[in-house]
């Protein structure tokens, strides 16, 4: 198996890096497919137009509404198809960004990403997510390359709500670890290829920062005001943890959002809370003896990060529940990236200590 890395072309961080947006885009062409999701467009779509206007590219709003679903993306792409546009500009969360990268694939063009949150690392991934109509997670699908920009206007994450930075933490403590197992065992890197050194040591950068970094940037998240810690802790969330995972590969932790929403009460968590979670059941199946569990259920309490199915929202789960989890999270790629192979009752009997 031959090593391979990937990334975006270029990452952009600071505050009002948005500013630059106009003249980034121009780099590509003059008519960009602007996708965003509806309340995003009413608070930046404005601001988004007229900065590529300024640099004589005219940015078309594509909506995106409701659940990033097969149906959604194939009308995002019948719309991007009448554009005629030289790239895709995707502002906004998760979603948003992802109908982006479908919608890019579609065109087979330039995307420039703008996160609004640092919920998560989809910003630099070349990955995309399906979910069907009752929310579970259908398909990972990929364009053929990372982004060409990554925009981070860390004013603007500064001023998202501190749940959806909560939430990135979570996203990102986990890839140290699992690009650990992935690389121990053989696994493939979501370029199908072996995992660099260079993923590992950027994973476990993201790690060292978040620890030193994450309460303090927390603290700080939705005051719209930056701090040297927030920036830190933004590029460990969103590039560190991205190039991390991406290259390095995934884990228990990860292949649990696979089965933890057919829990009751979990299927709207938010994924970096799920991830944090499955970290700890990850963690707890390694049976490390390095205090790494410990030090990270202290850190988890500083951040507000859940240690257990009920902190996540779940009432009172049903061994029933747990199987059907625990099953669904063995049929993920990323499961069979682990020290040995699990049962679904080793695995069930795990979540149930976290219960």
């Amino acid at each position: 198996m031959l090593t391979i890395f990937g990334a975006p072309g270029r990452y952009i961080q600071g505050p009002d890096a948005l500013d630059t947006l106009g003249e980034q885009a121009a780099l590509f062409g003059r008519r960009a497919a602007l996708v965003i999701d509806g309340p995003m467009h009413a608070i930046l779509g404005a601001r988004v137009q007229a900065l590529c206007a300024a640099s004589q590219v005219r940015a078309m709003p594509l909506i995106v509404e409701g659940d990033l679903t097969p149906e959604t993306i194939e009308a995002l792409r019948a719309q991007a198809g009448r554009l005629d546009a030289d790239m895709v500009v995707a502002v906004g969360g998760g979603k948003a960004l992802d109908a982006g990268k479908a919608v890019a694939r579609s065109l087979h063009c330039h995307l420039i990403t703008v996160p609004t949150a640092a919920s998560n690392d989809a910003p630099t991934s070349k990955n995309y997510v399906l979910y069907d109509a009752d929310h579970n997670l259908l398909a990972v699908e990929h364009m053929l390359f990372n982004p060409t920009i990554v925009l981070v206007d860390t004013t603007i994450i500064a001023s998202a709500p501190a749940a959806f930075f909560r939430a990135g933490l979570g996203d990102a403590v986990s890839k140290k670890f699992e690009a650990e197992q992935c690389r121990r065992h053989g696994g493939a890197n979501m370029y199908g290829g072996k995992p660099p050194l260079a993923a590992q040591l950027l994973a476990e950068g993201c790690l060292r920062i978040l620890l030193e970094d994450g309460a303090q940037a927390l603290a700080v998240a939705g005051s719209g005001r930056p701090t040297p810690a927030f920036e830190r802790a933004v590029e460990a969330m969103i590039l560190l943890s991205g190039l991390g995972f991406e290259s390095g590969g995934l884990s228990i932790a990860h292949a649990l959002t696979r089965g933890l929403p057919r829990i009751a009460g979990l299927a709207t968590s938010a994924h970096g809370m799920q991830v944090a979670l499955g970290l700890l059941v990850q963690l707890d199946l390694e049976a490390r003896d390095d205090g790494m569990l410990a030090a990270l259920t202290s850190w988890y309490a500083q951040v507000g990060l859940p240690v257990s199915l009920r902190e996540l929202g779940a009432t009172a789960p049903t061994d029933a529940e747990l199987e059907t989890a625990a099953a669904l999270t063995l049929n993920a790629r990323h499961a069979a990236n682990f020290d040995r192979t699990l049962s679904v009752a080793e695995l069930a009997a795990a979540l149930r200590r976290r219960a």
